[in-house]
């Protein structure tokens, strides 16, 4: 324990190696009409992401927003969003505000010469001098590479090929799925690789993901994900790792299943950690693999703070940090974005408490 004030960076490299940093690190992530309305409660300007970092408190930053500049390898699709792996999404209004849903698959009925013919992005078309002059900036905070969906098959694929068929394609062994998995990855690991060559020595943390779990237990079997994603995930992990890396692994629902084999590969630090999934508890996680893994998550976005009063937001920041903060270990962040149902005052509130109640001294 330390009552010497930490830059973001000491406090959230000290909590991730086991030791208790002068107060828990925080994180943040939201859908835009949340993020939008705190802008404006902190007065800053629609795309004053930085400042409203800085009025949050929070610790990390992310330097994977390398710029495409390559070609346009998709025509457009009119009432639709294509990005440069050919997803498709369309525009959903709802009653707090909308969001960007996948439709279309486009490779949803693919042949093997599809996938094989199935435009994707080279690496060499990206500015990685975002990379390096990113980290330089940010160089007092705890930088992230990497995402949720970097080394991702289960949802990206499903994006582009519909969730039952990327499960099917894993469960038989499809070479047709397989091939598109075994193309995208390759890929996107040559474009991360050279994002930790452009940020080398600079960055902190690589982040990846795979979500495993829904609400009440695994998606899939220990076997399956052994077969075939396991050693899918390994190479994204070894990569982290010849760079020094902690490695960060998101993967939403009931997932604590899977963790002994993510301390196997290398996995440093589980994301999201929703509580109200099975097996998913904050003092079963800290129990169970709190002297094995570190944590960043735990406060859903489907509780307190989308549904509660104040009090009931400042109530489970408290009892959570009270049950993840002893010994270190734990960085406090959203289980998954902030949505846009959650009222501005909860978001507020739950960041103040962070602050007031996450101090080891």
């Amino acid at each position: 324990m330390t009552t010497q004030v930490m830059t973001s960076k000491e406090r959230a490299l000290a909590a991730f190696a086991h030791r208790e940093p002068d107060r828990v690190p925080v994180d943040y992530s939201a859908n835009p009409g949340i993020d939008l309305r705190l802008k404006q409660y902190y007065g800053l300007a629609a795309d004053d992401h930085e400042g409203l970092l800085v009025s949050l408190g929070v610790d990390f930053r992310n330097v994977s927003g390398v710029p495409y500049t390559g070609p346009e390898l998709f025509a457009p699709v009119e009432g639709r969003t294509v990005d440069i792996w050919g997803i498709h999404r369309r525009w959903v209004e709802h009653d707090s505000g909308g969001y960007w849903d996948y439709c279309d698959f486009p490779l949803r009925d693919a042949s093997l010469d599809d996938v094989e013919r199935w435009p994707l992005p080279s690496p060499d078309d990206f500015d990685y001098t975002y990379v390096t002059e990113a980290c330089r900036r940010w160089k007092d905070y705890c930088i992230i590479a990497g995402n949720a969906g970097v080394g991702d098959i289960i949802n990206s694929t499903g994006m582009i090929r519909t969730m039952e068929q990327v499960l099917i394609d894993l469960a038989t062994a499809n070479p047709i799925g397989l091939r598109y998995i075994d193309r995208k990855l390759e890929v996107t690991l040559e474009i991360n690789r050279r994002i930790l060559e452009a940020g080398r020595g600079m960055i902190d943390v690589f982040c990846m993901g795979e979500d495993l779990g829904t609400q009440i237990g695994p998606m899939i079997s220990v076997k399956l994900f052994r077969r075939e994603i396991r050693p899918r995930l390994q190479k994204f992990i070894d990569l982290a790792k010849s760079y020094n890396l902690l490695v960060m692994f998101h993967s939403c629902g009931s997932s604590s299943w899977a963790f002994d084999d993510f301390i196997d590969m290398g996995v440093d630090i589980i994301d999201t950690l929703q509580p109200e999934a099975a097996h998913m508890s904050p003092p079963y996680l800290k129990q169970r693999y709190g002297d094995r893994l570190a944590f960043h998550g735990c406060i859903s976005t489907g509780g307190p703070v989308a549904y509660g009063t104040v009090e009931d937001v400042v109530n489970n920041v408290r009892a959570t940090l009270e049950v993840m903060m002893p010994g270190g270990g734990y960085a406090l962040a959203p289980s998954h974005a902030l949505q846009d149902n959650s009222p501005t005052e909860n978001v507020v509130a739950m960041y103040a408490a962070a602050h007031q109640y996450g101090r080891y001294a």
